[in-house]
């Protein structure tokens, strides 16, 4: 009977185990964005405890947890998760792409690919259709790192950001902060 039970156990088991064929490897992942404030100041700032995976259908999911926003000052990152990202009611930014099915599969070790991927981003409780130009690098069979050729621009008002941004101006006396926001991005890609 336990022989049987088992058996069971592992045949509805087997898809959770496989779904997921390649995890994103947090620790040796960032996206990082520049905002530029009085018109002339650039600064980077970054977001971390990426989370991630591509299925074996392609599917391909990326959260970014907000409340991970590193601008070099404290009070800064603070501002940004209270008053710009609303971390409390918007945690998270998520980026969903469906992949062909066999894209990392199919490159041989060593080489590099770059592609187009049309993926859906959703922020600040809005979804928009956004286009990501990626390099990808096969390092090996069971890893993988996926770079952006170019930055992304991310506009402040497509996402219902603007009155976090003039909040922020307003409490740093500034006379301006980027609307439009460059971001780029350094995934790894470890497989199970």
């Amino acid at each position: 009977m336990k022989t049987w039970f088992f058996a069971l156990a592992f045949i509805f088991a087997a898809p959770i185990v496989s779904a997921h064929e390649w995890n994103v490897a947090s620790k040796d992942s960032t996206v990082s964005f520049v905002s530029v404030k009085k018109s002339v100041i650039a600064e980077a700032h970054s977001l971390s405890g990426i989370e991630g995976n591509i299925r074996s259908d392609g599917h391909f999911e990326l959260t970014i947890p907000l409340k991970t926003v590193e601008t070099g000052i404290d009070i800064r990152n603070e501002r940004m998760q209270s008053m710009l990202f609303d971390v409390t009611r918007y945690p998270k930014v998520i980026l969903s792409a469906n992949l062909p099915k066999n894209l990392l599969k199919s490159m041989p070790v060593g080489t590099t690919q770059t592609k187009e991927i049309p993926a859906q981003l959703a922020l600040h409780g809005k979804i928009k259709r956004i286009n990501f130009e990626v390099l990808i690098v096969k390092l090996s069979h069971r890893k993988v790192v996926v770079t952006s050729v170019k930055p992304t621009i991310i506009n402040a008002s497509d996402f219902n950001l603007s009155s976090g941004i003039k909040a922020l101006m307003q409490i740093a006396s500034l006379s301006s902060i980027s609307t439009a926001v460059p971001v780029s991005f350094v995934l790894t890609l470890k497989r199970d």
